[in-house]
């Protein structure tokens, strides 16, 4: 063979390779693969035709954005704001809760000193103690309580079983009790026996002494209320200026040395009183029901300087004494 024919040879295999892959390649507009070197192929894009495989994304399509949601500051620390907000609450609660039990139960505006009470001999009319001004009865009771004299004979105080009135008995001088309590024994016809911690009254003898005084104490003058239904009450209480009082409803009796005699004496002298025409005046609650056994028994009349002789009838059936009082009395407390 000679070279023109080896060389028309060799053309003609590259000419047909080239349309081999020529037909293979799309065109650039998408349209079909181009034909052969002469221009005839067969027909591209009509029907049943696939793209072939691992082709480029059609131009001009855009990748969609994905939203992603970001959580806000509320919902990312909730937990934690959670926490520290019932730490705060129980926090403040503790707060008061711990103020309210180390306040003072009771507060002094002024302290009751008037001029020394004069001797009385045993047959004067002089009044015993001194008058002390009405402070109310209200049960509205605060914390702390303040009262416009001290030791008050009147004022707010608590109105509940086993905390006022309270029950009559020889209080210690760490037993926790204050106005607050025993007012409210004054209301109802109570004697109340104070002493100072700095008092002979604080000691152990002292104590005993208030215990005899206790044992021996007798009924109400007038109404005939039994002891150890409302009194007597003895606690300790420093806000005065002697280093004993006792107290009946708006007056007070101040001592420098204890006379269980003379507290007798001013109890059956003030404790109870009649108006002229023989009314129940004091105390300011009758919560035995004595006024109405005065009317039902219509005693003689008396003066408003003095008690009238005490009605020969018992003890009111009324409504009876505070729960909280013993029914007996109280033995002999040791020394606090």
């Amino acid at each position: 063979m000679s070279k023109e024919s080896r060389r028309a040879a060799r053309a003609a295999r590259e000419s047909r390779r080239l349309g081999a892959a020529g037909a293979a390649r799309p065109a650039a507009d998408g349209g079909a693969p181009t034909t052969g070197p002469a221009g005839a192929g067969t027909p591209t894009g009509g029907a049943g035709t696939r793209r072939p495989a691992g082709t480029a994304t059609r131009a001009g399509r855009r990748e969609r954005v994905r939203r992603y949601h970001e959580a806000s500051f509320l919902e990312r620390y909730r937990s934690l704001l959670v926490g520290i907000a019932a730490v705060a609450i129980v926090s403040v609660v503790v707060g008061i809760v711990f103020i309210s039990a180390t306040q003072p139960a009771y507060a002094c505006t002024n302290v009751l000193d008037p001029s020394p009470t004069p001797p009385v001999s045993p047959g004067s009319s002089t009044r015993l103690g001194f008058p002390e001004e009405n402070m109310g009865n209200s049960h509205l009771i605060s914390r702390p309580q303040r009262y416009l004299y001290c030791p008050p004979a009147s004022g707010t105080h608590i109105n509940q079983a086993g905390q006022g009135p309270i029950a009559p008995k020889v209080y210690k001088p760490s037993d926790n009790v204050g106005p607050p309590n025993w007012v409210h024994n004054l209301e109802h016809g109570g004697l109340v026996v104070l002493y100072r911690n700095d008092s002979p009254g604080a000691t152990a003898a002292g104590l005993q002494a208030f215990q005899e005084f206790y044992n021996t104490f007798p009924a109400s003058p007038i109404c005939k209320v039994q002891p150890y239904q409302i009194s007597p009450v003895i606690a300790r209480f420093d806000t005065m200026p002697h280093p004993y009082a006792v107290l009946v409803w708006d007056r007070v009796l101040y001592m420098d040395t204890w006379d269980p005699a003379l507290a007798i004496r001013f109890f059956n002298e003030e404790d109870e009183r009649l108006d002229k025409d023989g009314a129940l005046i004091q105390p300011p609650e009758d919560f035995f029901g004595c006024g109405a056994k005065l009317q039902s028994a219509s005693p003689a009349p008396a003066n408003s300087g003095a008690p009238s002789a005490a009605p020969s009838s018992g003890p009111s059936g009324g409504s009876g004494g505070p729960s909280a009082a013993p029914s007996a009395p109280e033995p002999s407390p040791s020394a606090g």
